[in-house]
């Protein structure tokens, strides 16, 4: 019989990407592997990408995974990952670590990642040491995150900070623009490309192109946090178009 899995996501109330680019490389997964996946979401007030609003949405995180919970998902990510590296470093494992106990005060522990430390977590998969970095957010944010990727053991080379501060405009934001961004960073030197170090900044589109342009393996949140529920599953961690870390090499 074939198994069916329930993807349970916390995600930002202005959110429009999580719930798009995880269920599109699950489906491309269902085309060459017979499990089959359901999608099920929780939001959190969020509009625009400032450390207050990222806060006070945090703080509604525990209600999330109490609701999806409640629906018996079978693992369950926190979609934001700003908002955990915002909080100070090594925050994704504080809140993995409250958010699983309150699924098991419910009756129903599921394990919770994130997409932070989803994030971290697949360059040390792919054995990356130095990365360059691309981020929609303002500048203070995008160095909160470049020094978060940096306290986990990671060399940020180069970084962009696209400046977008309304969380509906990171969500239009065209990928095909991302490969000329690229383009005029260091990728050279880099072990790895961060792609888009946001999960609500589309980038699935492009990240093809920009291994082929630049020979590099490319990491996005959405990816890795791919990558890391199909490793919590224990499901073959593999995905067609998704990249080097999706691609059954690791």
């Amino acid at each position: 019989m074939t198994r069916t899995y329930r993807i349970g996501q916390i995600v930002p109330s202005s959110n429009t990407t999580m719930e798009t680019e995880i269920p599109a490389m699950l489906r491309l997964r269902e085309t060459i592997r017979p499990q089959r996946f359901t999608f099920h979401s929780s939001r959190m007030r969020m509009k625009k990408v400032v450390k207050e609003e990222l806060a006070a949405m945090d703080a509604e995180s525990d209600r999330c995974a109490l609701e999806l919970s409640d629906a018996r998902v079978d693992v369950l990510g926190y979609a934001c990952l700003v908002a955990i590296m915002a909080m100070g470093h090594g925050y994704h494992r504080v809140s993995q670590a409250r958010l699983t106990q309150r699924t098991a005060e419910n009756g129903g522990q599921t394990p919770v990642l994130t997409s932070a430390g989803a994030l971290v977590d697949a360059l040390r998969v792919i054995g990356a040491k130095r990365v360059i970095v691309v981020a929609p957010y303002m500048k203070p944010l995008t160095e909160l995150v470049v020094d978060y990727i940096r306290h986990e053991g990671y060399e940020v080379i180069d970084y962009r900070a696209l400046e977008i501060p309304d969380n509906l405009d990171v969500g239009r934001h065209d990928p095909a623009r991302l490969p000329d961004i690229v383009k005029s960073m260091p990728f050279e030197q880099a072990d790895a490309i961060v792609l888009s170090a946001c999960v609500q900044m589309p980038s699935l589109p492009a990240v093809a192109k920009v291994e082929a342009m630049t020979g590099k393996p490319v990491i996005t949140a959405a990816i890795a946090t791919t990558y890391a529920m199909l490793r919590e599953l224990d499901l073959e961690p593999i995905v067609p178009g998704a990249g080097a870390l999706l691609s059954g090499a690791y």
